[in-house]
């Protein structure tokens, strides 16, 4: 790790003038002004540069809520020939055309790695709740083939990120970076936490922002995917080391409603001599709505938890439980931030006092969600989740991480926050809730490591010793294809740490749930795919997913699913080796295949395979192979079809295999095609 040094920012007493536009050399970069735009590039790093535009003679201050890296002394050389100035250090070339203002990235040989469209830059007077600010844009020409990818996780399946439009608004299913990487080895941060649009089209790509002072994004040069991925973590923070324990098997559901029904679910997992790590407490240990998120057990089924903790850690298991970021009206927590103005004024989860289904509108459960901005917040919080850590619980469930924002209305973006208006800083909710967490405790104890699951994430988000899961997708052959360019993308942001619920949260489509055979190679498949995931979990509604609920030991079902729990035992010495490797020297567990094998064109647009650590393939099954339709009275339904062996092609260094992979997980092959 270099030295950082703290650069104080000065303007060079001699000034360059070309025949077009005035520059003046600073400690980082240089200072311009063209077309009533005022224009800062700053060298970060060799490799890093931050651009920085804002209309002309405007003042303002901005401190990234993502950036942490503050710029190294840096060599660079600063020549005007004619109208162009350019800026050089032993990685990078930056080029700065006066007349029109437009910026150009090459690399240290001279290619052109990625332009800035000409009349790309944009301000547009905004009224942010009654802050005088601006709408921001900026367009990028790239090649008509260039592949890019990351973008934070979407549910399209796409594993390119050409050719779309995105609305960047953090969601349950979403979460959103405005971050983008290309195969030709660069990357892109565009720092700004307001709603945004992404568009990628034939003619531009580009960043519109709601709310922006600045216009303020950096380019990082890496060579390839893991270097540029080095660079975003040596912006935005490194990925501390999580327990090996947190790699092992989870079960969940929604929810275990009494201490002791969790706790049977350990020993029976004892009892069948099936590897269990984690269990995790879903919602309303805490009692009612009014009392959500009360982070107290004042639910009567959990009348003693302190024994209930021991009990777990006695079985050698590991407790995670449910927190979020939302507080009932009848609570503690809720009194408090209210009266310092903490609480924000919109419709979340729970809508209803009542836990019936749908929510009952009449009983309104008050439950509002807090301003984790404010550090007075973020104090309050942490005070009272600090008694739940004092029973020994072993990691955080922070829910709603995104938050839940329902019957959404423009004007609910008005709400005051420590930083200014909701809408300013609205996608870095999950940052800055998680960051909370995770700074407190860090405080606290800093000889334990902290574990966080959470369902969204931001830039930077990486630092927190947070795993994030894909929120509560429904159960579906579609979705489950999904989540591989899902979690696959999501990690080309610099996030390392990703996972999904284990045969998906919703059963809707699935009428007849476990007793369904469809259903049940689908929670086969999702579980052999969470296997290779950086976190192993099974979760969701509608029907229990213990091993134990799918038949016993010599069926089908069972056998598969203890096999690849087994299997992921088997490999948690690959697995913790790989996970030393991200902290240390900056690396990936999911690899799309591009990061790898990013010479082969073949390989650049695969959406089902991928490389977990360096060393393993892994082309999950994701389509039904095992059912087959039958008539029952006038009903048409799945039942099992095992007659005969089915097979899925998989691509391989511009080779096709085939392996044949059966409902017990066993392959064999791969036969050459």
């Amino acid at each position: 790790m270099k030295p950082v040094f703290i650069i104080i920012f000065f303007i060079i007493a001699v000034s360059f003038s070309g025949k077009a536009q005035t520059w003046q050399k600073t400690n980082t970069g240089i200072k311009t002004s063209i077309n009533n735009v005022d224009v800062e590039i700053q060298f970060y790093t060799a490799s890093t540069v931050r651009i920085i535009k804002s209309p002309g003679g405007t003042s303002f201050t901005k401190k990234s809520l993502s950036v942490i890296a503050m710029p190294e002394k840096v060599n660079f050389s600063a020549k005007q020939k004619s109208d162009v100035l350019i800026l050089k250090t032993e990685n990078l070339s930056v080029q700065y055309y006066l007349t029109s203002g437009e910026i150009h990235f090459l690399d240290k040989a001279g290619i052109v790695l990625l332009n800035e469209k000409e009349n790309g830059t944009f301000f547009k007077p905004f009224n942010d709740a009654g802050t005088s600010t601006y709408s921001v844009f900026q367009a990028y020409a790239l090649d008509p083939d260039e592949a890019i990818y990351g973008l934070g996780q979407q549910q399209a399946g796409k594993m390119v990120q050409r050719n779309l439009k995105l609305n960047m608004i953090q969601s349950n299913t979403s979460d959103y970076v405005p971050f983008f990487q290309s195969v030709k080895g660069y990357g892109v941060f565009w720092d700004n936490y307001s709603p945004t649009q992404f568009i990628d089209s034939v003619a531009s790509t580009s960043f519109k922002s709601d709310v922006g002072d600045c216009i303020d994004y950096y380019f990082m040069y890496g060579g390839n995917a893991d270097g540029v991925i080095a660079c975003m973590r040596e912006l935005t923070g490194q990925v501390p080391m999580f327990p090996l324990w947190t790699y092992g098997f989870f079960q969940s559901k929604e929810r275990y409603k009494s201490q002791d029904e969790l706790l049977d679910v350990v020993k029976k997992y004892r009892e069948l001599k099936v590897p269990l790590d984690g269990i995790i407490q879903d919602w309303q240990y805490w009692g009612n709505n009014y009392l959500w998120n009360a982070m107290e057990f004042l639910n009567v089924e959990f009348p003693n938890p302190q024994k209930w903790v021991n009990d777990i850690h006695n079985l050698k298991a590991h407790l995670t439980i449910s927190i979020w970021n939302s507080f009932g009206p009848q609570t503690k927590q809720y009194r408090e931030l209210d009266k310092i103005g903490a609480l924000m004024n919109f419709s979340t989860w729970p809508q209803s006092g009542s836990e019936k289904w749908p929510p009952i509108r009449d009983y309104p459960s008050g439950v509002k969600v807090y301003d984790p901005y404010n550090p007075a917040a973020r104090d309050i919080y942490w005070k009272y989740l600090k008694a739940l850590l004092s029973y020994g619980i072993d990691g955080w469930w922070i829910d709603s991480s995104e938050p839940d924002h329902l019957d959404f209305k423009p004007a609910d973006l008005d709400n005051k926050t420590y930083l200014g208006s909701f809408r300013k800083v609205r996608n870095a909710f999950p940052l800055m809730t998680v960051g909370g967490v995770f700074q407190h405790q860090r405080a606290v104890d800093s000889s334990k490591r902290i574990f966080i699951l959470t369902r969204s994430a931001f830039a930077g988000q990486q630092r927190y010793g947070a795993n994030t899961w894909s929120g509560d997708v429904t159960a579906s052959w579609t979705a489950l294809r999904n989540q591989i360019s899902a979690g696959l993308n999501f990690s080309l942001t610099g996030i390392p740490y990703w996972n999904s619920d284990i045969g998906g949260f919703f059963l809707t489509r699935f009428r007849r749930k476990l007793e369904d055979p469809e259903y049940r190679e689908l929670y086969v498949r999702w579980l052999e795919f969470g296997a290779f995931c950086p976190m192993m979990r099974s979760h969701g509604e509608g029907a229990p997913r213990e091993i134990y609920q799918f038949g016993t030991k010599g069926t089908k079902y069972y056998d598969a699913i203890e096999k690849y729990i087994t299997l992921r035992y088997h490999l948690l010495p690959y697995i913790y080796s790989t996970s030393w490797d991200v902290t240390a020297n900056q690396s990936s567990m999911m690899r799309a295949l591009m990061m790898d094998f990013s010479h082969d064109k073949n390989a650049l647009d695969i959406n089902d395979e991928y490389m977990f650590g360096k060393s393993v393939l892994v082309s999950p099954v994701a389509t039904a192979m095992y059912i087959k339709p039958a008539v029952n009275g006038r009903d048409t339904i799945q039942v099992e079809d095992f007659s005969a062996v089915k097979s899925k092609e998989t691509y391989l260094n511009q080779r096709k295999l085939i392996c044949r992979p059966v409902v017990t997980g066993t392959i064999s092959g791969p036969v050459k095609n």
